[in-house]
């Protein structure tokens, strides 16, 4: 399997993770003091930095640096977006639509020099 695949399916789980411990505490510990959220939130972020970590690491075997950040801001969105809908119970906004182009561009600037290639 290609380092980058690997990488891209760590960020995934990596994010997961990290959408938890960033907005979980929003529903599953409204009621808890922000300092159990946070802590709850820091061990489950310790988690994301087991799989983040090392991904970055194989990922920038085969990637620069800004290229695995525009990878990890897709990412994140694409956890996002079903995370606010399903778990927080929010609305879909066209506005994910709008973010997810403007991230396309991202990749494009970022990439062009491979795909051109």
């Amino acid at each position: 399997m290609s380092s980058l695949i690997i990488t891209v399916c760590m960020l995934t789980l990596s994010n997961v993770f990290m959408t938890f411990a960033w907005y979980g505490h929003l529903k599953y510990f409204h009621s808890k003091t922000w300092v159990i959220a946070a802590l709850v939130s820091w061990g489950i972020a310790l988690f994301e930095y087991l799989l983040q970590v090392p991904a970055n690491r194989i990922g920038y075997e085969v990637a620069s640096a800004g290229q695995l950040k525009i990878i990890q801001e897709v990412i994140s969105l694409t956890v996002f977006i079903p995370f606010s809908m399903y778990i927080l119970k929010e609305p879909f906004r066209t506005d994910y639509i709008w973010a997810g182009l403007c991230l396309l561009g991202a990749v494009f600037f970022m990439f062009r020099n491979k795909i051109m290639v």
